[in-house]
């Protein structure tokens, strides 16, 4: 089995797609670990705010069968692919670390997630899992969060009730 971590994110009803996100992560793979949720501007075009949080889990899947598996959760949400790559989205599920796994694949597969140089990513994870490594610095999350600019990418706790 692999530890694995996941970036999870919407933009568009946010509460009632990461809930639903959720439910079908548990039902899937078990007991996960849930970060708690932030809201942050949209990076990348103006658009609304965003609510994110991480998620840990335990899989027997390979990252390109898990990432396949995440799409087809996205799409189940109503997330469209026919729209620039950077836009309002209804669920947005991206693997972040999958054990100590450095991979630059297809289905916009990398490991670890690019993402993380950014507070609505790191937080959550440093939130779930302080003492992950980052498999090419070998910092941890708890580190990485300690040194970020946190006034760069402000954060607002959104409760997921």
């Amino acid at each position: 089995m692999a530890r694995v971590y996941l970036s999870l994110g919407s933009n568009l009803e946010p509460r009632r797609h990461l809930r639903a996100a959720l439910d079908e992560l548990r039902a899937r793979f078990g007991t996960i670990d849930v970060s708690p949720a932030y809201r942050s501007r949209s990076v990348g075009f103006d658009g609304a705010d965003f609510v994110n949080l991480a998620v840990g889990l335990d899989t027997g899947l390979e990252p390109e069968a898990l990432n396949d598996w995440l799409h087809a959760l996205e799409d189940r949400h109503g997330r469209r692919r026919d729209v620039p790559r950077y836009s309002d989205r209804t669920l947005d599920v991206d693997i972040v670390l999958y054990d100590e796994r450095v991979i630059d694949g297809p289905g916009h597969l990398q490991l670890p997630r690019k993402e993380l140089r950014h507070a609505f990513v790191l937080k959550p994870l440093a939130d779930i899992a302080p003492q992950a490594r980052h498999p090419v610095s070998g910092q941890t999350m708890a580190a990485l969060w300690a040194a970020f600019p946190h006034e760069r990418e402000p954060l607002v706790p959104e409760p997921l009730p």
